[in-house]
């Protein structure tokens, strides 16, 4: 356990032990973003993720009950030739907010990518997400404008690896 500032609230390195806390958490996080059948993920492709070290998370517990959650991995970057964490899930249970735990996760994330040598903390954010986007502002974050995320799904990766 991680002693954070709130002595009601820990956080914990998640396992790949812990892959079901993450689905569960990744589902809630689906469901609020209205996006609920997207979550595709299996909890056996999160616990090799995360036994692989591919992903990592950290889980928010308060009073013994883990009530919140973060999904990360180490990435890299061209632009400034250094290396970051790119959060590709954040949920705090809805009963939970407005508690300044959100805060401590991101001040967390924040540590762990200083002590790595990261340059940069990232995470995408539906932009009608008013109450998120202004969480994330008042903890001085800026939006990256005039940039679209494209993706391939499986099919389209597929298809086009045929293509070499």
């Amino acid at each position: 356990m991680i002693a954070t500032k709130d002595p009601r609230f820990s956080l914990r390195c998640a396992t790949p032990d812990d892959a079901g806390v993450v689905l569960g958490f990744m589902q809630k996080l689906g469901q609020y973003q209205k996006m609920a059948d997207r979550i595709v993920a299996t909890e056996a492709g999160l616990r090799a993720l995360l036994a692989a070290g591919k992903g990592e998370a950290v889980l928010g517990c308060h009073a013994g009950e883990t009530v919140a959650f973060a999904y990360f991995c180490q990435t890299s970057s061209a632009f400034i030739g250094q290396s970051g964490l790119y959060i590709d899930g954040f949920f705090v249970d809805e009963s939970m907010r407005g508690k300044g735990l959100g805060k401590i996760m991101m001040a967390y994330l924040s540590q762990l990518a200083v002590e790595r040598g990261c340059k940069r903390l990232e995470w995408a954010c539906l932009d009608w997400n008013a109450p998120t986007i202004a969480f994330y502002k008042g903890l001085g974050a800026y939006s990256v404008d005039g940039m679209t995320i494209y993706r391939f799904a499986p099919d389209t990766l597929q298809a086009n690896a045929a293509l070499f």
